[in-house]
Formats: structure tokens, C-alpha cells, sequence
């Protein structure tokens, strides 16, 4: 449970500036070995990239044209530990890709799905295999006589948003202060400690928090963040790359999704979305301009559209878009011609002059190798904290919360809450098991009908599953609700929306909340 204290105003270890899913990650990672942690960010926790992708726990298939083994095996061996963290957020996937014979050849396909299958110790995922897309379902939805062979892999879904919480959730429960709506403004060194001047975004006082390292995982705003905090001599560069999706109404009734080649080398995923829609996406351009200010212009999204024409007999314009949105990914510049040609690698830029109050940046990487990226980030920081090793490779065993069940397990999760409180229906039963898993039943466990979980907004969202967003996971306006604690407002109406912002502005705040100047701290485990 959450208590309310300020923060101690001696030291902390790290501050880190970026509450995405690297910055949480690495939160996480530290408080977990015992350091004293402090992060904030700007706006919501995943409020900029890291709710903005495609929502895939994957090695990255084409990668592999560009050499990228390093990061594919690392990101293939990941895609099972994650599983086992987070069986309610992460679920397997298979992918159906068409040949197509004016695109890459098949023995190159056969190639990179034999190298996907084997360099990444897949144990649970299903291998590999030939389909035929002349009968049955894979192939209805394409276009008759057009594809008759492809190829079916695995990879995995994930609620990215809840992953990046849930990061910081456990990082607080471990004893780190995350604080939202708070900006770093500035930082300074003095001797072995930083200063960090952070202001409240509510009514703009300001603080200062004194740390013994700091990183800038600020995502987008890296290069932006150094000039402010005294790293303007970093070396690296960062590439902004501009990847938007849509959202339409579903395309097709299996559960299998699609991973389309486009003519410019590029590929396009369909993937079905919060049961009745399909997701598409994603593009890759270069990005100038505030990346706060990013949307899908027309030309993307007729993109996306003419690639689901070129294999799909049911086109899709754009009058079908339901939703759109887009995110700028934050790569290391490393000189690549196109944008979908620069890596998608994780560097780190290290300033510790003396090997004092050393300064870390990040650039690039991606949500499914965070959790090795926070590891690579804690061992470039050992020399300031000895001893920090012995603890490393923690998360690779620890379930975030509500993931404390079996991977097999999600679907008797979901008959328990359905049997332990029959007054929700089967889709709001699973939807609470795969948003909250076990901890579902923290809002639920004194109910017993509907009307005891308060206030109905729609597209059932209750009061108490509000109230729990707002007490333990830093929700504060709706749009964290309705498009990153969940994907509620593709059902609710801009009324029902209106609504629930009006509430939670008004409703009392949580003891904690750092509006109030109060740490989100918990007691440890």
C-alpha cells in the first residue's frame, strides 16, 4: 500500500531523468540492488515512444538484411524471459508472411526464418513452418490466385504502456521515488555529486535533488535534455525516426497476424487489436520538429492503406481509420542511408570525468531489449557503485506485478475472476486479468455486484478500477486511463471521456501523489 513521505533530502545513487521504458527499466533494475533511486518524467510514464510502437515482443526478422545479429539474438532470447515476467501483458504471436515473388526470394526468407528459430534459444515458442495460403482461413483474406505459399513464425504481443507502469511499479515497490508531471530543468555537477533542479509541472514550484550519477534516458529529448544538464559535448547523435500506425476495424476473424513486404523494402504488420479492431503499422521517415507534436500525416497513412491493398481483397482507405497514432523512436545516428536501414542497437555515451558523478545518456534500443539495455546501463555505472554485479540478472527471474503465475496460466486466471465475481461479464473478466493479472483482485476483492465498484464511465470502466489507477500507478488525467493504463477509448465516446477527466481531476488525490510534493515510495517486499 502506498504511504505518503517526502522525499529524504540526502543523497540518492542514480537520477534518472525519463520515465519511458528504459528510464523505468533501469529504475527498476537498481532498486532492485539495493540502490537509492529517483526518476522523473515529464509528463506520464510511457506518455512518448514507448506507448507509441508496435506493440511486439520480437527479434526483428529484418534485422537480419542489415547484419544485426548482435541485437537479434539478444532480442530473441528476451522474448521468452519477458513471457515468463509479465503473462499477462505478453502473449505469443504467430505471423503469417505470403511470398511474394517479386519481393525477396525465397531462400532468403528461408534462410532468416531458420537463423530467427535457432540463434535465440527458443524453448516454448512454436518453430517455424510452410503454410499454404491457396485453402483454409490464413489465406481468405488475401487476394485469390495472388499468394499460395508462406511462412509461419512466432514472436510476441505486448501492452507496452503497462509494461513501462508496471517497470515503475515495481521499482517504487522497491523502495525508488517516481515522480510524473515533474520536468529536469537543469543539473550541474558539484565535486562527486549532481544537483538536479527539477520543477512541478501542476503549479511550477521547483526542488533539488542531489545524486550521486545521473542518466539521461529521455528518449527523443536526449540530445535535447544535454545541453541542460552540462553534457553538451557528447559525441553521439541521435536520428529521430518517425514510425505512425492505424487502427481500423478488424480485418479478418483468426487470431494470426501478418507481416506484409512492401516494394521500398519496408514491411508492414496487421495484427488484431483489442478484439474487434486491426493494427497497422508502422512507417519509417526521418523526424524534425518537437517530438511531443508527432501525428501520422495523409501520406502515411495512404501508405499503410495501398500496402494492405497490394495483398488484401477487403482495401482499406482512410475513412476506415478509426485511430492513428505516431511515435518517434530515438536511434543512434550511425550514418545509415535510409531510416529504416539505421540500428535499432542501444549506445551509451558515459561522461565521468575522475570517475565521478559519472553522466549517462542513452540512444536508441528498443521496448523488447530494455530489460538488457538497464542491465548494460548498471554495468557502466560499477565503478561508482562497487559491488552492484553480484546483484545483476535479478529481473531475469522476477515477475512484475501481477505476473506472478505461470505462462500456461493466463486463462485459468481469467475463469477464477470470472467464477469469484460472476457479475462481470467474460470480455471485462479478461480484460482485467490481462491488464492487472493477480492484482486485479485488489479493486475487486470486497465486491460482490457491480454497483460496488462505484461510478460506471463506460465501455466498462468502474470507479474502482479508476481509483486504483490513480492510487498506485500515477494515473491523473484520462488520457492516461483511456490510452495507456488501457485502450478504453477506442469504446468511449469524447462525452464518456470528458467525463472521467472531470472526475479524477476533481477526486481527492492519493496520499502519495507527487503533485502534493510527496514521494511515491512503498514499503519494500
Amino acid at each position: 500500500m502506498l504511504r505518503g513521505e517526502r522525499m529524504a533530502e540526502d543523497l540518492v545513487d542514480v537520477a534518472i531523468i525519463g520515465g519511458g521504458i528504459n528510464g523505468c527499466g533501469i529504475a527498476r533494475d537498481a532498486a532492485g540492488r539495493g540502490l537509492k533511486v529517483y526518476l522523473c518524467e515529464k509528463h506520464d510514464l510511457a506518455s512518448g515512444t514507448s506507448s507509441a510502437s508496435t506493440k511486439l515482443i520480437h527479434g526483428g526478422l529484418r534485422y537480419l538484411e542489415h547484419y544485426e545479429f548482435r541485437l537479434v539474438r539478444e532480442a530473441l532470447m528476451e522474448r521468452e524471459v519477458l513471457w515468463a515476467a509479465a503473462p499477462h501483458l505478453i502473449r505469443p504471436l504467430r505471423f503469417v508472411l505470403p511470398y511474394h515473388r517479386e519481393l525477396r526470394p525465397a531462400w532468403l526468407l528461408r534462410l532468416g526464418l531458420f537463423l530467427y528459430d535457432h540463434i535465440g534459444g527458443r524453448k516454448r515458442l512454436a518453430a517455424t513452418k510452410t503454410v499454404r495460403l491457396d485453402v483454409g482461413p490464413l489465406g481468405a483474406p488475401l487476394k485469390p490466385g495472388q499468394y499460395s505459399k508462406g511462412f509461419e513464425y512466432s514472436d510476441c504481443w505486448v501492452d507496452d504502456a503497462r509494461l513501462v507502469v508496471l517497470n515503475a511499479r515495481d521499482a517504487a515497490e522497491r523502495g525508488a521515488t517516481v515522480e510524473t508531471r515533474t520536468e529536469a530543468v537543469s543539473a550541474r555537477r558539484e565535486g562527486s555529486v549532481w544537483h538536479l533542479d527539477v520543477e512541478y509541472r501542476r503549479d511550477g514550484s521547483r526542488r533539488t535533488i542531489k545524486a550521486r550519477s545521473l542518466v539521461n534516458a529521455a528518449g527523443p529529448w536526449v540530445a535535447e535534455v544535454l545541453p541542460t544538464i552540462g553534457g553538451s559535448g557528447s559525441k553521439s547523435k541521435v536520428r529521430l525516426v518517425k514510425g505512425s500506425h492505424i487502427v481500423v476495424p478488424k480485418l479478418f476473424d483468426h487470431d494470426r497476424c501478418y507481416i506484409f513486404q512492401s516494394a521500398d523494402g519496408r514491411i508492414v504488420f496487421v495484427i488484431p487489436y483489442e478484439t474487434d479492431f486491426s493494427l497497422i503499422g508502422t512507417t519509417d521517415s526521418d523526424y524534425e520538429g518537437d517530438p511531443a507534436l508527432v501525428s501520422p500525416s495523409r501520406e502515411e497513412i495512404a501508405y499503410l492503406c495501398d500496402t494492405i491493398g497490394e495483398y488484401f481483397q477487403k482495401s482499406v482507405s482512410q475513412n476506415d481509420v478509426v485511430w492513428a497514432y505516431s511515435g518517434v523512436r530515438p536511434l543512434y545516428d550511425d550514418g545509415a542511408g535510409a531510416a529504416q536501414a539505421a540500428t535499432r542497437d542501444y549506445v551509451f555515451d558515459l561522461d565521468a570525468p575522475d570517475a565521478q558523478a559519472p553522466l549517462l545518456s542513452i540512444f536508441g534500443g528498443k521496448i523488447t531489449t530494455y530489460r538488457r539495455l538497464a542491465e548494460a546501463a548498471l554495468a557502466k555505472l560499477t565503478a561508482q557503485f562497487p559491488g552492484i554485479e553480484k546483484k545483476a540478472g535479478w529481473t531475469a527471474r522476477a515477475a512484475l506485478p501481477g505476473g506472478e503465475f505461470p505462462v500456461e496460466g493466463i486463462a485459468v486466471l481469467k475463469m477464477e475472476l470470472g467464477c469469484r465475481y460472476p457479475f462481470l461479464t467474460t470480455a471485462h473478466a479478461d480484460r482485467l486479468a490481462r491488464s492487472y493479472g493477480r492484482r486485479a483482485e485488489r479493486f475487486l476483492r470486497t465486491s460482490s455486484r457491480l454497483e460496488s465498484l462505484g461510478r460506471q464511465f463506460g465501455a466498462d470502466l468502474t470507479e474502482a478500477e479508476v481509483r486504483y489507477l490513480m492510487d498506485e500507478e500515477w494515473a491523473i488525467a484520462a488520457e492516461d486511463v483511456v490510452w495507456r493504463r488501457s485502450k478504453l477509448g477506442l469504446r468511449m465516446t469524447p462525452a464518456q471521456i470528458a467525463v472521467l477527466d472531470g472526475y479524477m481531476r476533481a477526486a481527492p488525490a492519493p496520499a502519495a501523489r507527487n503533485d502534493d510534493r510527496e514521494s511515491l515510495k512503498t514499503a519494500t517486499r
